[in-house]
Protein backbone atom coordinates (compact mmCIF):
# COMPACT_ATOMS: atom_id res chain seq x y z
CA UNK A 1 0.00 0.00 0.00
CA UNK A 2 1.81 3.47 -0.95
CA UNK A 3 -1.32 5.37 1.13
CA UNK A 4 -4.98 5.76 1.76
CA UNK A 5 -7.62 3.95 -1.00
CA UNK A 6 -10.57 6.02 0.42
CA UNK A 7 -11.02 9.24 2.22
CA UNK A 8 -14.38 9.88 4.02
CA UNK A 9 -16.07 13.26 2.54
CA UNK A 10 -19.05 15.05 3.78
CA UNK A 11 -22.69 15.42 1.49
CA UNK A 12 -25.75 16.86 1.28
CA UNK A 13 -27.69 14.00 0.50
CA UNK A 14 -31.28 13.62 -1.13
CA UNK A 15 -32.46 10.03 -0.30
CA UNK A 16 -36.16 8.71 -0.07
CA UNK A 17 -37.40 12.84 -1.02
CA UNK A 18 -35.38 14.21 2.01
CA UNK A 19 -32.63 16.29 2.28
CA UNK A 20 -30.10 15.85 4.95
CA UNK A 21 -26.75 16.45 5.63
CA UNK A 22 -24.38 12.77 5.30
CA UNK A 23 -20.66 11.59 4.77
CA UNK A 24 -19.71 9.30 2.03
CA UNK A 25 -16.10 7.24 1.48
CA UNK A 26 -14.91 8.03 -1.76
CA UNK A 27 -12.06 6.17 -3.75
CA UNK A 28 -8.89 8.04 -4.47
CA UNK A 29 -7.54 8.54 -7.49
CA UNK A 30 -3.96 9.50 -7.97
CA UNK A 31 -0.88 9.77 -10.76
CA UNK A 32 0.84 6.56 -10.49
CA UNK A 33 4.58 6.75 -12.72
CA UNK A 34 5.84 3.32 -13.58
CA UNK A 35 9.45 4.17 -13.95
CA UNK A 36 12.20 1.25 -15.26
CA UNK A 37 15.93 2.17 -14.58
CA UNK A 38 15.14 5.85 -13.84
CA UNK A 39 13.03 6.69 -16.81
CA UNK A 40 9.20 6.60 -16.69
CA UNK A 41 7.79 4.41 -19.17
CA UNK A 42 3.96 5.12 -17.91
CA UNK A 43 1.78 7.00 -16.26
CA UNK A 44 -1.78 6.03 -15.25
CA UNK A 45 -4.62 7.56 -13.07
CA UNK A 46 -5.29 5.26 -10.75
CA UNK A 47 -6.00 3.99 -6.95
CA UNK A 48 -2.90 4.35 -4.61
CA UNK A 49 -3.25 0.14 -3.35
CA UNK A 50 -1.35 -2.78 -4.29
CA UNK A 51 0.97 -0.95 -6.18
CA UNK A 52 3.58 -3.81 -6.36
CA UNK A 53 1.29 -5.83 -7.66
CA UNK A 54 0.46 -2.79 -10.50
CA UNK A 55 4.04 -2.39 -11.41
CA UNK A 56 4.80 -6.29 -11.89
CA UNK A 57 1.16 -6.73 -13.82
CA UNK A 58 1.75 -4.13 -16.07
CA UNK A 59 5.21 -4.87 -16.93
CA UNK A 60 3.99 -8.77 -17.88
CA UNK A 61 0.66 -8.27 -19.70
CA UNK A 62 2.78 -5.16 -21.63
CA UNK A 63 5.77 -7.55 -22.43
CA UNK A 64 7.92 -5.45 -20.78
CA UNK A 65 9.18 -8.83 -18.96
CA UNK A 66 8.99 -12.40 -19.48
CA UNK A 67 8.82 -13.16 -15.95
CA UNK A 68 8.57 -11.56 -12.65
CA UNK A 69 12.00 -12.17 -11.74
CA UNK A 70 13.73 -10.25 -14.74
CA UNK A 71 12.81 -7.30 -12.12
CA UNK A 72 15.04 -6.98 -10.18
CA UNK A 73 13.67 -4.55 -7.29
CA UNK A 74 10.63 -2.55 -6.95
CA UNK A 75 10.00 0.59 -4.58
CA UNK A 76 7.32 2.92 -3.98
CA UNK A 77 8.20 6.28 -3.69
CA UNK A 78 5.46 8.88 -2.34
CA UNK A 79 5.05 12.37 -3.20
CA UNK A 80 3.05 15.56 -3.70
CA UNK A 81 1.76 14.90 -6.93
CA UNK A 82 1.11 10.45 -6.72
CA UNK A 83 3.52 7.41 -6.48
CA UNK A 84 6.41 6.65 -8.00
CA UNK A 85 6.75 3.06 -8.75
CA UNK A 86 10.44 2.53 -9.40
CA UNK A 87 11.32 -1.05 -10.84
CA UNK A 88 14.92 -2.22 -12.04
CA UNK A 89 15.38 -4.43 -14.69
CA UNK A 90 17.97 -6.87 -15.60
CA UNK A 91 20.70 -6.12 -17.95
CA UNK A 92 18.84 -7.74 -21.14
CA UNK A 93 15.49 -6.28 -20.68
CA UNK A 94 16.71 -2.57 -19.70
CA UNK A 95 18.53 -2.94 -23.10
CA UNK A 96 15.32 -4.09 -25.13
CA UNK A 97 13.06 -1.22 -23.12
CA UNK A 98 15.58 1.47 -24.11
CA UNK A 99 14.60 0.57 -27.43
CA UNK A 100 11.12 1.25 -27.28
CA UNK A 101 10.52 3.55 -24.37
CA UNK A 102 8.12 6.21 -24.35
CA UNK A 103 6.16 7.84 -22.13
CA UNK A 104 2.32 7.69 -22.20
CA UNK A 105 0.06 8.84 -19.72
CA UNK A 106 -3.24 6.89 -19.53
CA UNK A 107 -6.38 8.28 -18.38
CA UNK A 108 -8.65 5.39 -16.51
CA UNK A 109 -11.04 5.03 -19.24
CA UNK A 110 -8.40 4.23 -22.08
CA UNK A 111 -5.65 1.44 -21.91
CA UNK A 112 -4.40 2.17 -25.06
CA UNK A 113 -2.86 6.24 -24.57
CA UNK A 114 0.38 6.93 -25.97
CA UNK A 115 0.60 4.38 -28.00
CA UNK A 116 2.64 4.94 -31.47
CA UNK A 117 1.19 2.77 -33.99
CA UNK A 118 -1.46 1.27 -35.31
CA UNK A 119 0.27 -2.12 -35.00
CA UNK A 120 0.85 -1.61 -31.35
CA UNK A 121 -2.82 -0.71 -30.95
CA UNK A 122 -3.79 -4.34 -32.72
CA UNK A 123 -0.98 -6.66 -32.11
CA UNK A 124 -1.33 -9.90 -31.98
CA UNK A 125 -2.52 -11.74 -28.93
CA UNK A 126 -0.24 -14.14 -26.90
CA UNK A 127 -1.85 -17.61 -27.63
CA UNK A 128 -3.48 -19.32 -25.09
CA UNK A 129 -3.04 -23.63 -24.09
CA UNK A 130 -6.23 -25.49 -26.06
CA UNK A 131 -9.48 -26.60 -23.90
CA UNK A 132 -7.49 -28.88 -21.58
CA UNK A 133 -9.90 -27.31 -19.10
CA UNK A 134 -13.73 -26.86 -19.04
CA UNK A 135 -15.88 -25.49 -15.73
CA UNK A 136 -19.08 -26.00 -15.61
CA UNK A 137 -21.73 -22.45 -16.63
CA UNK A 138 -23.66 -22.80 -13.53
CA UNK A 139 -20.03 -22.49 -11.29
CA UNK A 140 -18.81 -19.73 -13.49
CA UNK A 141 -21.96 -17.86 -12.62
CA UNK A 142 -21.73 -18.68 -9.45
CA UNK A 143 -18.56 -17.15 -9.54
CA UNK A 144 -19.27 -13.89 -10.41
CA UNK A 145 -21.97 -14.00 -7.98
CA UNK A 146 -19.76 -14.64 -4.98
CA UNK A 147 -17.18 -12.00 -6.25
CA UNK A 148 -19.37 -8.73 -5.42
CA UNK A 149 -19.30 -9.18 -1.56
CA UNK A 150 -15.22 -10.13 -1.85
CA UNK A 151 -15.18 -6.30 -3.41
CA UNK A 152 -14.07 -4.64 0.24
CA UNK A 153 -13.31 -1.16 -1.90
CA UNK A 154 -16.01 -1.28 -3.85
CA UNK A 155 -18.68 -2.04 -0.76
CA UNK A 156 -17.62 1.30 0.93
CA UNK A 157 -17.40 3.79 -2.58
CA UNK A 158 -18.98 2.03 -5.23
CA UNK A 159 -17.05 3.32 -7.76
CA UNK A 160 -14.35 0.47 -8.30
CA UNK A 161 -13.95 -2.33 -10.38
CA UNK A 162 -12.41 -5.52 -9.62
CA UNK A 163 -10.42 -8.51 -11.34
CA UNK A 164 -10.37 -11.62 -9.55
CA UNK A 165 -8.80 -15.27 -10.36
CA UNK A 166 -11.15 -18.17 -9.58
CA UNK A 167 -10.48 -21.83 -9.34
CA UNK A 168 -12.86 -24.50 -9.29
CA UNK A 169 -11.68 -26.32 -6.69
CA UNK A 170 -10.53 -23.20 -4.34
CA UNK A 171 -12.90 -20.61 -5.73
CA UNK A 172 -11.91 -17.12 -5.78
CA UNK A 173 -8.02 -16.69 -4.30
CA UNK A 174 -7.03 -13.15 -5.40
CA UNK A 175 -9.40 -10.30 -5.75
CA UNK A 176 -7.66 -6.89 -7.16
CA UNK A 177 -10.15 -3.17 -7.27
CA UNK A 178 -8.89 -0.25 -9.00
CA UNK A 179 -10.80 3.08 -10.20
CA UNK A 180 -8.79 1.66 -13.81
CA UNK A 181 -10.18 -1.67 -14.95
CA UNK A 182 -7.22 -1.85 -17.05
CA UNK A 183 -5.06 -1.50 -13.78
CA UNK A 184 -7.29 -3.57 -11.48
CA UNK A 185 -6.55 -6.52 -14.08
CA UNK A 186 -2.94 -5.52 -13.88
CA UNK A 187 -2.81 -5.66 -10.09
CA UNK A 188 -4.52 -9.29 -10.60
CA UNK A 189 -1.75 -10.32 -12.49
CA UNK A 190 1.00 -8.89 -10.60
CA UNK A 191 -0.31 -10.50 -7.51
CA UNK A 192 -0.86 -14.27 -9.04
CA UNK A 193 2.87 -13.69 -10.22
CA UNK A 194 4.25 -12.96 -6.81
CA UNK A 195 2.16 -16.28 -5.59
CA UNK A 196 3.83 -18.09 -8.50
CA UNK A 197 0.17 -19.26 -9.64
CA UNK A 198 -0.53 -20.11 -13.21
CA UNK A 199 -3.95 -18.44 -14.42
CA UNK A 200 -3.96 -21.65 -16.98
CA UNK A 201 -6.70 -23.83 -14.45
CA UNK A 202 -8.70 -21.17 -13.90
CA UNK A 203 -11.07 -18.08 -15.07
CA UNK A 204 -10.59 -14.66 -14.78
CA UNK A 205 -13.14 -12.51 -13.77
CA UNK A 206 -13.82 -8.56 -14.57
CA UNK A 207 -16.48 -6.06 -12.73
CA UNK A 208 -16.55 -4.32 -16.18
CA UNK A 209 -17.14 -3.92 -20.22
CA UNK A 210 -14.20 -6.31 -22.22
CA UNK A 211 -12.30 -4.12 -24.67
CA UNK A 212 -9.72 -5.55 -26.45
CA UNK A 213 -6.79 -4.55 -24.06
CA UNK A 214 -8.53 -6.61 -21.33
CA UNK A 215 -8.42 -9.19 -23.70
CA UNK A 216 -4.74 -8.93 -24.52
CA UNK A 217 -3.62 -8.79 -20.71
CA UNK A 218 -5.79 -12.04 -20.08
CA UNK A 219 -3.89 -13.62 -22.80
CA UNK A 220 -0.28 -12.65 -21.83
CA UNK A 221 -0.75 -14.02 -18.39
CA UNK A 222 -2.06 -17.57 -20.04
CA UNK A 223 -6.22 -17.05 -18.96
CA UNK A 224 -7.96 -19.70 -20.65
CA UNK A 225 -11.40 -18.15 -19.22
CA UNK A 226 -12.66 -14.64 -19.17
CA UNK A 227 -15.88 -13.71 -17.67
CA UNK A 228 -17.41 -10.64 -17.85
CA UNK A 229 -20.18 -8.75 -15.87
CA UNK A 230 -20.94 -6.28 -19.44
CA UNK A 231 -20.80 -6.73 -22.78
CA UNK A 232 -17.70 -7.32 -25.04
CA UNK A 233 -16.53 -4.84 -27.97
CA UNK A 234 -16.71 -6.37 -31.25
CA UNK A 235 -12.90 -6.28 -31.16
CA UNK A 236 -12.65 -7.94 -28.10
CA UNK A 237 -14.62 -11.11 -29.26
CA UNK A 238 -12.25 -11.13 -32.67
CA UNK A 239 -9.49 -11.58 -30.40
CA UNK A 240 -10.62 -13.55 -27.86
CA UNK A 241 -11.07 -15.80 -31.01
CA UNK A 242 -7.73 -15.28 -31.97
CA UNK A 243 -6.01 -15.45 -28.78
CA UNK A 244 -8.23 -19.50 -27.94
CA UNK A 245 -9.61 -17.54 -24.70
CA UNK A 246 -13.14 -18.87 -23.99
CA UNK A 247 -15.23 -15.60 -23.86
CA UNK A 248 -18.35 -15.21 -21.31
CA UNK A 249 -19.67 -12.34 -20.94
CA UNK A 250 -22.98 -10.48 -19.64
CA UNK A 251 -22.20 -12.56 -17.08
CA UNK A 252 -25.45 -11.47 -14.23
CA UNK A 253 -28.48 -13.35 -12.47
CA UNK A 254 -30.43 -13.86 -15.55
CA UNK A 255 -27.77 -15.86 -17.81
CA UNK A 256 -24.53 -15.26 -19.79
CA UNK A 257 -23.54 -15.30 -23.11
CA UNK A 258 -20.69 -17.71 -24.62
CA UNK A 259 -19.19 -15.71 -27.46
CA UNK A 260 -15.78 -17.94 -28.32
CA UNK A 261 -14.39 -20.91 -27.78
CA UNK A 262 -17.75 -22.78 -25.83
CA UNK A 263 -15.76 -25.96 -25.60
CA UNK A 264 -14.73 -24.65 -22.24
CA UNK A 265 -17.83 -24.30 -21.16
CA UNK A 266 -20.57 -27.15 -20.49
CA UNK A 267 -23.81 -25.73 -20.93
CA UNK A 268 -27.02 -26.67 -19.14
CA UNK A 269 -28.13 -30.06 -21.06
CA UNK A 270 -31.34 -28.29 -22.28
CA UNK A 271 -29.58 -25.00 -23.94
CA UNK A 272 -26.48 -26.86 -25.14
CA UNK A 273 -29.02 -29.30 -27.12
CA UNK A 274 -30.87 -26.18 -28.59
CA UNK A 275 -27.51 -24.05 -29.23
CA UNK A 276 -26.37 -26.99 -31.29
CA UNK A 277 -29.20 -28.73 -32.68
Amino acid sequence: MAGSTAKRYREIAWRNGETRSSSRLVAEETAIALTYNGSTHAVMMGTPGDLEDFGIGFSLTEAIVERASEIRSIELVPNDLGVEVRMWLDGDRAASLAARRRAISGPVGCGLCGIESLEQACRAPSQVAGPSVAFHARDLLGAMQALSPLQVLNRQTRSVHAAAFWHPRSGIGLVREDVGRHNALDKLAGAMAREGRSAGDGAVLLTSRVSVEMVQKAAMIGAPVLVAVSAPTALAIRTAEEAGITLLAIARDDGYGVFTHVRRVLLPEEAAQRAFA
